[in-house]
């Protein structure tokens, strides 16, 4: 019996010792939760601080590129009408060299405007100021209005800018002036780096409710390497062709984000030295959009 008694005190003593250890390993427990919540707080009150400076670095950023956009207009405007005046010969005759230097300048400042364009949309993109108004168009409207903006820069050039009839393609509801801006981009950046050869705008279905436009050329080509990021801000192809025929970097990178908020997606593959493919995506009828694109290989 005392045997018995003995080894129930120790029993007891030792599940006493044990639920101390253990309310001891609570508070301890506890310590370190309350010391965990604390930085868990305090760094969700650093990534909120961050996320607002960033908010508003982005405001600033599309703001200035806005205000400045708008002040270079007018007076870029002021020397394109200037030039042509004078190329006119509206106050008097020019010698060649004149002439020459006229055309250089207005180049160079057509140049700069479509820059400051580009800039302008890419603010308005940003600010989420950009609207999509839907309508329904039929393919070959678009076709002939993008022909016809276009004739003029191929008629004396060893380039062929061919238009392939659509075939069985619906009428379209989205916003033709947004798909229009893409493949123009696609269609300039075509000729400017095709010497020789052709530019083919294709357009077809792709599954039930969807439409692939195509532009293929046969000029320079890409690197493989080159064609991950060509549809991020800022970025050019770096070869001596690039390099006299300069840019923004931001046609593609506003067709990617057009092509998102048309819900749609884009991409290009190419073969140096024997041209490229660039290609768009979108549903046939426009359905809200999405909140980004992806540039796709194909």
């Amino acid at each position: 019996m005392a045997a018995d008694a003995a080894i129930d005190a120790e029993s007891s003593a030792e599940l006493r010792r044990q639920l101390s250890q253990c309310e001891l390993d609570v508070q301890l427990l506890r310590a370190e939760l309350l010391e965990t919540n604390r930085g868990v707080v305090a760094l969700y009150a650093e990534l909120d601080d961050t996320a607002a400076q960033l908010r508003s670095a982005v405001d600033l950023k599309s703001r200035f590129l806005s205000y400045m956009s708008h002040e270079f207009r007018t007076p870029l405007t002021s020397i394109i009408s200037m030039t042509g005046i004078l190329l006119a010969r509206m106050d008097g005759p020019l010698t060649g060299e004149q002439v020459r230097q006229l055309e250089f300048v207005r180049g160079s400042v057509l140049e700069l405007t479509e820059m400051v364009d580009d800039l302008l949309e890419l603010a308005r993109v940003e600010a989420g100021r950009i609207t999509i108004s839907p309508e329904w168009f039929e393919m070959v409207d678009l076709f002939s209005a993008l022909r016809g903006m276009f004739k003029p820069i191929v008629a004396n050039s060893a380039v062929s800018l061919i238009f392939e009839e659509p075939q069985a393609i619906p009428r379209i509801y989205t916003d033709d002036k947004k798909l229009s801006q893409i493949l123009r981009n696609y269609i300039s950046n075509a000729l400017k780096f095709t010497s020789e050869g052709e530019v083919r705008v294709v357009a077809r279905l792709s599954g039930l409710d969807e439409v692939e436009f195509s532009v293929t050329d046969t000029g320079i080509g890409i690197e493989a390497q080159a064609l991950a990021k060509l549809f991020s801000d800022f970025v050019q192809i770096d070869s001596r062709l690039q390099r006299r025929l300069r840019g923004t970097g931001l046609g593609l990178s506003l067709a990617r984000q057009f092509a998102a908020l048309l819900g749609g997606r884009v991409g290009a593959s190419s073969e140096p030295g024997k041209g490229s493919r660039f290609w768009v995506a979108i549903p046939l009828q426009y359905g809200g959009g999405t909140a980004s694109a992806t540039a796709e290989g194909v």
